[in-house]
């Protein structure tokens, strides 16, 4: 596939980026050249190989969430916690209403 100068305008028009004509034809090889280098990954056979969402592969380290005897764990703090607020409200932080 290749790209000529009308549909690199076309897509600048639709990307809503202003593009000079100069811009348009520098633009039409190096499109050209990403396009070229697409389809020939495409050519690599890829069978037997499982897909990867990453590069590396990620773990993610959790804590045993469990309340303990703790003062930062122990729970029961929530009145303690909504003394630092500058508005509580039924036991939870009072923000500004920001939906008429």
């Amino acid at each position: 596939m290749s790209v000529d100068t009308a549909t690199v305008a076309r897509i600048a028009s639709l990307a809503r980026i202003k593009v000079s004509e100069a811009e348009l034809e520098a633009m039409v090889p190096e499109l050209n050249g990403i396009l070229a280098w697409v389809e020939q990954l495409g050519e690599v056979d890829v069978t037997g190989i499982e897909p990867m969402t990453a590069v590396i592969e990620n773990h993610l380290r959790l804590r045993e969430d469990v309340i303990g005897a703790d003062p930062l764990t122990a729970g029961g703090q929530r009145d303690a916690v909504l003394a630092n607020a500058p508005a509580a409200e039924h036991g939870f932080f009072g923000v500004p209403k920001v939906i008429e």
